[in-house]
């Protein structure tokens, strides 16, 4: 029954797999909780200083600083936010077919790009197509300092103050919930003004000790906070992916498994059915 052998070390070896995919599941769900937390307890913070900057794009400071002013556009930085690991669905894969949209519509206008990545994959994905990367971050973990994402961002924002580049958009996943994950594609330089009603009536600003003091900083720290938020949603999107993608891979083996067990039983059965054919016939020739 040497078929029967084979299927018996192929079952052996699926659910070998399978114990491996349950094992990440509840390790990614485990991770997820807290992944959730952290971006939870950013969100208020990127929320009320986006309000901040939306007003200040919208009033008339004395000083108007860089970021808030529109140019004709000839070159583009993009801030990319992928996974550094694999095994979490179509996570990165729709994330990089938004960003082929974004290069393409790019391309059509004749306007130039250079990168900055931040995990292994959008760093592969992006040599691969050719783009000129110009820093990345990789392996950041599943908590992410800001001080890990300031580097990166303050080159592409050096870029944009020498002008070197007229726009930066940041291409990343937006957690909705553990179901769906959306990649998203923003502009954060120059800084479009909300359109919200509340917005749009609202007193002028008193700075202090002056605008440009308060705006050269509020304005970096606005870039470096929506980046920062767009690293934590990722991490939250990667194990709400790769829990879905874990559970499904764990139900396709025990399908899978299910299968090869009647396939063996059948086999098994055919053999015995064999065997006894052989006795009679034996038997019967005596």
């Amino acid at each position: 029954m040497a078929g029967g052998k084979e299927i018996k070390t192929k079952i052996a070896s699926v659910k070998n797999t399978q114990k491996i995919t349950a094992a990440m599941e509840m390790v990614a769900a485990s991770k997820m909780r807290r992944a959730q937390d952290q971006m939870l307890a950013t969100r208020p913070y990127a929320q009320k200083i986006a309000t901040v900057v939306s007003h200040v794009a919208s009033s008339h400071p004395e000083y108007k600083h860089p970021f808030l002013i529109e140019r004709a556009v000839k070159r583009v930085g993009i801030i990319a936010v992928s996974t550094d690991r694999g095994l979490c669905g179509g996570l990165n894969t729709n994330l990089f077919k938004k960003a082929l949209n974004k290069i393409g519509d790019l391309d059509e206008q004749g306007i130039e790009i250079e990168v900055v990545t931040f995990g292994t994959k959008a760093l592969s994905f992006f040599k691969r197509i050719g783009a000129k990367v110009v820093a990345e971050a990789s392996h950041i973990g599943d908590s992410p300092e800001m001080a890990e994402i300031i580097g990166p961002v303050q080159a592409m924002l050096t870029s944009y103050s020498a002008g070197d580049i007229d726009a930066i958009f940041l291409i990343g996943n937006q957690f909705v919930n553990t179901m769906t994950q959306q990649p998203t594609v923003s502009q954060l330089v120059p800084v479009i003004p909300s359109d919200e009603v509340e917005l749009k009536h609202h007193w002028d600003y008193i700075y202090e000790p002056g605008s440009k003091e308060v705006l050269d900083n509020v304005l970096d720290r606005y870039i470096e906070s929506l980046v920062y938020q767009a690293v934590v949603e990722n991490v939250a999107c990667e194990m709400a992916a790769r829990m879905i993608a874990m559970k499904s891979a764990t139900d396709n083996a025990g399908d899978m498994i299910d299968e090869l067990q009647l396939i063996y039983n059948r086999e098994r059965q055919a053999s015995i059915t064999q065997e006894i054919s052989e006795i009679v016939g034996g038997a019967a020739a005596v």
